[in-house]
Parts: C-alpha cells; structure tokens; sequence
C-alpha cells in the first residue's frame, strides 16, 4: 500500500477532529517506527520524515562503516566497507552512510500491519477525543436524534455521530421515542468501560428541569433568577425554588409568564409534569408554608437538629399538603431538607371524631404510626379515604387496610 494514502486519510481525520500537527506527527510515527522495528529490531538508527499535507514519508537508515574483518560488522548500527562501497564507491572506513528505505522493501504483511495499527489508533484517538470532549460537560443540556430504540436504553446520535445513551432508568415514564426524533436531555454522566466511553443522559434528572428553565426563561439565562433548588417525581410532579437578584421583578411570575406561557413548554417537554415554582426565601418557616403549596399551613413545630417539622392544618387542608401518592409533602420535604409530619390541627376538628389512639386495643401501634405519617390522625380522616388509595399511600397491606376501616366504621354505627 501507498504510504501517502495511510499519511492522508489519517491526516483528513486529524483535521475533522481539530487534532494538532505534533500530535497527528507523533502518531504516524510511532506507526512506521513500530513497523522499524518489528523488520530490524530497533529503531534507533531510523529517521522518519513525514509530510502530512503532501502524504510524503521518508525513512533513513544510518550506520557506521567498519572493516570487513572487525568484530562489529553484526551490530545494528555498522555497515561492512563492501557492502557499503555497492552504496557508494568512495565509501572509507569511520564514514556514515545514509540508506533511504523505501515502504516496498517491509512486505505485504508488514505494510499490512501497519495499516492496522493506524486504524487502530484512530479509533482510539476518536474514543479518547469524544471522553475528553464529554467529561467537562456533564449537567449540559444535549439535543440529539434518535438513531435506535432498544428494550433497556434508547441509542442517541449526537451532531457528530458520537452514540449517546438514554438508559430506560432515565427516562420519563411517559417518553415515546421514534427514530428520527429530535430528544432533549442533560450529559449524565461519562465513564470509561474497557477503553470505550460510555455516556449516559438523562431526563429524569432535576438538573434536566433546571436546564429547561434556563433555555425558556430569559432572566434565569442572565442571571437576574436563580435557581436555587430543583426536586422532582419524573413526569408527575416537581417543584423549583427560584429567588430574583432584582426587586422590581417576581421570580415566580417571571418563570411561570403571562397565563403560564413560559412555564407551558417545559410541563410539555416533560410528559405534563405538574411543575411548582416557589419564591425562595432564608426563612426555613415561611419556606416550608411556600413548599407545601396549594395547602395552607396553620401552625408548625421546627426540630432544627432532629431536621423534622410538625405541621399543623385544617383537615381541608390535610389532603392537598400530603398530595396524590404523597407527592406533594415528599417533594416538599427534599426542598427544605427536613422530614415534614402532617397533623389536623385539634381546635379544627369535629367533637364526634375520635383520635386513633383511642383505638390501640384493637389496631397495634405501627398501624396507627402508618397512618399518622400520612397526616391521618383521627378515625374519620382514614374513613374519608377509600381503600385502594390508602393501600397506595402506606406501607399496609390490602387485608390490614380492611380490618383497621371495619373496626373504625364499627365505632361510628
């Protein structure tokens, strides 16, 4: 094989892949200086010369010449005055001579290997370029196309046909792709796994949230919001604490638009994720009222080092704090960094209700504990719930559910 066809694909492909000239030198020699050796043994008496914009390549042997008769004429380095006068007749002993040696005189296989080896490094050069270019940009915002859909991941192609992938484990439940598709998603994370990078996205991550509001609202982009915490349950429901540098601007209004037209291209994005914007403050109290939102709190007990929090509402208000699945008071309690108990506040309920401690005859302590930490504290607050949705909202089972509302319908017959 032509050398200058092995120097100019190889030099094609460095320039693609903004590889500078030493590197892209250094390589291709290392390839024919490998090649040196396997023929000779060594190289250390070799130059190579390589002309990556011509293709040119040279290769230059240097050796010493002796006498016929002396004992070196078998080391690497030295030349026999014969053979070196068939070179050139005015050769004399202790003088240099300069071989050219041309690609023909390694062989087939040989040339052959070496076409391997470059091969083989510019696959490694490509898996190195593309770690190198990824691992600085996890939590980056990616758009990407579908290239194939698989039972456990879906296979992006990035605007350089690098495959990127989207592990089912990262997508939102209600993500349908097809290919061809254009897919947004946030560089999670970038390994190496036998020499190869494996990189992952994600859109289930709260940084893919935070990234989307920084795209669709222009004053977090500028820096005049921040976003100050992102919590989510993928697909169904998150809420965003955001907090504005500038008085004379609401961070909330700002994210959520005039009738919710900044906000509706990301709750469209993300499969209708219900998504909460509350204004951040330093005021852990006020803070917790904001993240129980659309609940209304009436009262609270703050346990700083134990990081719980008792809160007190209206039984109107229990249901909408705790949420669908207890969404609501679980997201609300990762954004403040505390565990959030829900409890009706006393003075609100009715005098025919009965606490449910009343009932540790018959219904053994944890039960009763299930159910307070679901903000159920008295015998009509279980009632008022079916049973499938309190199934879903503890850890009972179906028949413990059934005999704790049967001995509880009985108390009111």
């Amino acid at each position: 094989m032509d050398s200058g066809i092995l120097i100019e694909s190889f030099a094609e492909f460095a320039s693609s892949k903004n590889i500078d000239r030493p590197t892209m030198i250094s390589v291709l020699e290392e390839v024919f200086r490998t090649m040196i050796r396997k023929k000779y043994g060594t190289d250390d008496n070799f130059d190579v010369i390589i002309n990556p914009e011509s293709g040119d390549l040279e290769m230059w042997r240097t050796r010493e010449i002796v006498d016929d008769n002396s004992e070196d004429i078998w080391e690497y380095n030295k030349i026999p005055l014969s053979e070196a006068r068939k070179i050139q007749s005015d050769f004399e002993v202790g003088e240099e001579v300069a071989e050219e040696v041309k690609l023909a005189e390694f062989g087939r296989r040989l040339v052959q290997t070496a076409r391997q080896t470059l091969i083989q490094k510019i696959k490694d050069m490509e898996k190195e370029i593309m770690y190198e270019k990824y691992k600085d940009q996890v939590g980056e915002m990616i758009t990407g196309e579908v290239y194939q859909t698989l039972r456990h991941e879906v296979i992006i192609v990035d605007s350089e046909g690098n495959e990127l992938s989207l592990p089912r484990t990262e997508q939102i439940s209600k993500d349908r792709f097809r290919k061809g598709e254009s897919v947004k998603s946030v560089i999670h994370k970038v390994e190496m796994n036998n020499g190869s990078p494996k990189i992952t996205l994600s859109r289930t991550s709260p940084v893919f949230l935070e990234r989307l509001f920084e795209v669709e609202i222009p004053e977090i982009y500028d820096g005049i919001i921040s976003v100050r915490k992102v919590v989510r349950e993928p697909g169904e429901r998150a809420k965003v604490a955001v907090e504005s540098y500038d008085d004379r601007i609401d961070p909330v209004g700002a994210c959520v638009g005039m009738k919710g037209s900044r906000i509706h291209s990301i709750v469209r994005e993300l499969g209708n994720e219900n998504i909460d914007v509350i204004n951040y403050t330093d005021n852990l109290e006020l803070l917790i009222s904001r993240a129980l939102s659309p609940a209304k709190v009436s009262s609270m007990q703050i346990d700083r080092e134990a990081k719980r929090v008792s809160v007190f509402l209206k039984p109107d208000q229990v249901s909408l704090a705790i949420g669908k699945g207890g969404q609501n008071i679980k997201l609300a309690g990762k954004l403040v960094g505390m565990e959030i108990d829900v409890f009706r506040d006393i003075e609100e309920q009715n005098d025919e209700d009965v606490d449910l401690t009343e009932f540790q005859d018959e219904i053994d302590e944890w039960i009763i504990d299930e159910l307070h930490k679901i903000g159920l504290d008295t015998a009509k607050s279980v009632l008022a719930l079916s049973k499938e949705e309190l199934v879903r909202r503890t850890d009972l089972e179906e028949a413990t559910v059934e005999d704790v509302l049967d001995i509880l319908r009985k108390e009111f017959e």
